[in-house]
């Protein structure tokens, strides 16, 4: 089947291929900021916390001891523990920030894009496309062809 490849078709596809690369942006901001979490935690502590272990082994004192000494806190461990704590407490802050609003953009990124998508499907079925055709096509090609030239399917 041929198909006229609208000028608002090829702009609605190069705006979802700009969406697609800005949620890949956003999905890297969203993983190093869990990343930076998951360090600053670390520092507070790596291992299993002297409960756990004593959950596991029982109460005795010298497993539980020699098993910490293993598994320390950075923080506690720092010649300024208060120093330390805050720093780590600053990470962490900055961190959970960066989470939330990063994945509130991506919430709203997800909007847009599927009100996008809608837009792009309607404007290639009333091109001729199927929905199918329309739903299954390929953003990136189409924002390269050129207005109102015919495409084989």
């Amino acid at each position: 089947m041929s198909s006229v490849i609208s000028e608002t078709a090829r702009e609605l596809a190069a705006q979802l291929a700009r969406q697609f690369c800005r949620d890949t942006e956003l999905a890297k901001r969203l993983a190093d900021a869990q990343h930076r979490l998951e360090r600053a935690n670390h520092r507070l502590w790596r291992g299993v916390h002297a409960d756990g272990l004593a959950a596991v082994y029982g109460e005795q004192a010298d497993v539980i001891n020699m098993t910490l000494a293993e598994n320390r806190s950075e923080v506690l461990g720092a010649p300024d523990p208060l120093t330390a704590l805050q720093q780590v407490q600053r990470s962490i802050r900055s961190a959970f920030t960066d989470c939330q609003t990063t994945a509130e953009e991506r919430r709203q990124l997800a909007a847009d894009t599927g009100e996008t998508i809608r837009q792009l499907v309607d404007a290639l079925v009333a091109a001729g496309w199927s929905e199918q055709q329309a739903r299954s096509a390929n953003v990136h090609q189409l924002a390269l062809i050129k207005p109102a030239t015919r495409r084989s399917n």
